[in-house]
């Protein structure tokens, strides 16, 4: 797997309505690597089938092979629903822009 880099803080623009009304198209976050996701935070993740790809999803529960994640807005997610179950590269902890504060 290829390395997100040495800092463990980095930031990151969400695209796409898979996280709505939690996040939306165009906020940046800060994630952080090498924190223990758990139930319920958001997260960003990669799936086998779509290596090249990071998502940002809510953790639900953890399952072989990795987590089982979904996106907030169930009308508008492809998630481990459809791709089976994801490895946590990061824990989303502070959305930047446009409204700064704690993402829950």
């Amino acid at each position: 797997m290829k390395s997100l880099g040495p800092w463990p803080l980095r930031r990151l623009r969400v695209r796409g309505p898979s996280m709505v009304p939690t996040l939306r198209d165009q906020d940046v976050v800060v994630f952080r690597t090498g924190d223990v996701a758990r139930a319920g935070d958001v997260v960003l993740v990669r799936w086998e089938q779509r290596p090249h790809q990071l998502s940002v999803k809510r953790a639900v529960h953890r399952e072989a092979g990795g987590w089982h994640v979904e996106g907030d807005n169930g009308f508008g997610s492809t998630d481990s629903r459809e791709l089976g179950p994801a490895q946590v590269l990061g824990v989303v902890r502070w959305r930047l822009w446009p409204s700064p504060g704690r993402v829950r």
